[in-house]
């Protein structure tokens, strides 16, 4: 572990300095104080619906969802923190393993361990993950339990205000950490947080979604709990402004999209998702539009709404015209002109047909398309990748009926994307000399591995979301009836292997958080679709003009 600053507290309650590597970190004891749990607003409870009605109104309902706030209730579950009707025998097995993982600072809980795997080498696995947390904290607030995410909240964001050194070179102050942990020190007496930011990461990268997932859940933790208390803070106004000034900042790119370095986010190691991944700029755009909602409308404030509105105006637009691919779009780019010079060029990235790979031809459905991989000069990324996909269906970045033709294509392609375990992180694997310049000969992104096609249980969440959010439960509940099949007999991995998921991942943790704390979050949702309100944005109607291509759902 690289030298860090962190939080020195001692058990009698006093506040002490704590210094390492020459940087200073402190709490005060009115920022401790900010963690009391808030007051629960009593809203009535939707338990169940119909698939059907569901399904016909599909977006219709969304918008009534949206303003449906599930503070103050639990799930239906029978778990320690509630009792309804009776549970499902897997979803016990799986809130008692969550709550084994929970991480304690002070004696109060700030967020989950990555995995409870004591059968191998620990490595960061019992850290607590800015990424990995957020299926967890949806599933406590899901549960009536908000004190735990308002404590994780706020303890990385007194992480994101410590100054950031990777070897000789500092990072920006709106840097959120990958991963948090509490170091115990019974001699002194004091606990202390020690937080990495990437310099302890593969390949010393910083992670980008970190701040994005950050926004997001401070979003979800409002909408859940009804109190606006938190985000209104002095300090979360300014660490949001921090976030979205590294984001914002003017310089040599002629897109509004995010140039990223490979590894940044939950691909973590090298893919070739560097430049400008789907992943990211899904996250970018739905942290602007929730920053949008939580930013105080304050001289400082102000600002930085009008830079965010300008930004996700340039920023849908690209996305929904450059990113996206349907039978109608993929011909057009088989028919492309290079080389064109002029302001009415239709290839305005020059990228070049021969260039597109074989298996998308027969992977582009009539009925259906997505948002590729990645698009810059000359590069398209073809790849389909599951968590960006989703996110713009969450975020309202694909339009409506983007968003069905995305579910149309999973549909479709249900034996690639699900096989026989939910969901491939990204298809198609990447293998033989492509494998070897792309990933560097990774031994742990063999094809249909790890990043490289695997299959992660933790998405079941985001699909579930999407489904319910386009009207399509029927899709999630089949992809949960898969997971329930196996994902609790094999202890709960962190993901599986093969073309259809068949095997548990060759390098995959048992117990894997964010496998337990997905599969919970989906099945909450399912019972009761409320729930997607503080997760889902719905559609601004201003946008919606931008999109000038057509699409798939017009065969």
């Amino acid at each position: 572990m690289s030298p860090i600053a962190a939080m020195d507290v001692c058990q009698n309650g006093s506040v002490k300095n704590f210094e390492a590597a020459g940087s200073m970190f402190e709490i005060d004891s009115e920022f401790l104080r900010l963690s009391d749990k808030p007051r629960p607003v009593n809203v009535e409870r939707k338990r169940s619906f119909d698939e059907r009605s569901f399904s016909e109104n599909s977006f219709r309902i969304i918008d009534h969802l949206e303003n449906l706030s599930p503070a103050g209730r639990r799930s239906g579950f029978n778990t320690p923190r509630s009792c309804g009707f009776e549970s499902h025998p897997m979803v016990v097995d799986a809130w008692e393993s969550l709550r084994r993982t929970l991480v304690y600072f002070r004696s109060q809980p700030v967020g989950t361990i990555a995995a409870l795997d004591h059968s191998v080498e620990e490595l960061n696995y019992d850290q607590v993950f800015v990424r990995d947390f957020v299926p967890s904290a949806l599933a406590f607030l899901m549960n009536g339990e908000h004190e735990v995410v308002r404590n994780f909240l706020l303890k990385t964001l007194h992480l994101q205000s410590r100054e950031k050194m990777v070897d000789q070179f500092k990072l920006g102050a709106g840097v959120m950490p990958a991963s948090f942990k509490v170091l115990h020190h019974p001699d002194r007496n004091i606990e202390t947080l020690m937080a990495d930011f990437g310099e302890s990461a593969i390949g010393r990268v910083a992670p980008v979604d970190s701040g994005f997932w950050w926004i997001i859940l401070l979003r979800a933790y409002t909408k859940s709990t009804g109190d606006s208390s938190l985000a209104e803070m002095p300090e979360c106004q300014r660490g949001m402004r921090l976030i979205l000034n590294l984001c914002l900042s003017e310089g040599f790119d002629t897109f509004p999209t995010l140039l990223c370095a490979d590894g940044c986010c939950m691909i973590d190691r090298r893919m070739g998702v560097y430049g400008y991944p789907i992943e990211i700029q899904a996250l970018f755009f739905m942290a602007l539009r929730c920053a949008l909602i939580l930013l105080k409308q304050d001289d400082e404030g102000k600002e930085f709404v009008e830079r965010v509105a300008t930004r996700l105006h340039a920023l849908s637009y690209h996305m929904r015209n450059y990113f996206w691919l349907d039978m109608k779009q993929l011909n057009d780019i088989y028919r492309y002109k290079t080389e064109e010079y002029s302001h009415t060029a239709l290839n305005k990235f020059n990228v070049m047909p021969d260039s597109l790979p074989d298996w998308v031809f027969d992977f582009m459905p009539t009925r259906g398309g997505y948002f590729i991989g990645n698009v810059s000069p000359a590069r398209m990324d073809f790849r389909w990748f599951c968590l960006g996909n989703c996110v713009a269906i969450l975020s309202s970045l694909a339009t409506i009926e983007q968003a069905s033709a995305i579910m149309d294509l999973i549909e479709s392609r249900w034996e690639e994307l699900v096989g026989e375990m939910p969901l491939k992180i990204c298809y198609p694997a990447l293998e033989s000399h492509e494998w070897r310049i792309v990933t560097g000969c990774d031994p742990k992104n063999t094809r249909w591995s790890y990043h490289n096609g695997g299959s992660w249980p933790v998405l079941l969440w985001l699909l579930t979301a999407a489904c319910i959010k386009t009207g399509r439960p029927q899709i999630a509940r089949r992809a949960i009836e898969l997971a329930e099949s196996r994902l609790s007999k094999d202890y709960w991995p962190e993901y599986y292997d093969g073309k259809l998921g068949l095997y548990v991942g060759k390098q995959a943790r048992k117990f894997q958080t964010w496998s337990i704390a997905g599969y919970l979050v989906a099945k909450m949702m399912l019972e009761d679709p409320s729930h997607l309100g503080m997760i889902s944005l719905e559609e601004d109607k201003q946008m919606t003009h931008l999109v000038k291509r057509s699409a798939s759902w017009t065969c």
